[in-house]
């Protein structure tokens, strides 16, 4: 760690460099470990549901930005899925 603080001191053109690399070092697992914990479409086990999409509510959207959009649950959908059930 000290050589690390030594070189950025004599070489200062490196220090955006390494504030990048250490930005995205941990903002790569924090991002992951936030869409893992939050988002419902993100599973870990799918032998214990291995239909996951059953699970989210319909009139929730799930995109990140919708504009103007009605969600409705299609009847043709809605009758393969009793169908099968």
């Amino acid at each position: 760690m000290s050589g690390l603080i030594q070189m950025l001191k004599k070489r200062k053109e490196l220090i955006p460099l390494v504030g990048i690399v250490a930005f995205a070092a941990i903002g790569a697992p924090a991002v992951s470990l936030y869409f893992l914990l939050t988002k419902p479409d993100v599973i870990l086990n799918k032998t214990s549901n291995p239909e996951p999409w059953e699970r989210l509510d319909p009139s929730k959207p799930q995109k990140l930005h919708s504009i103007n959009q009605q969600w409705k649950p299609i009847q043709e959908l809605e009758y393969v899925k009793s169908l099968t059930k």
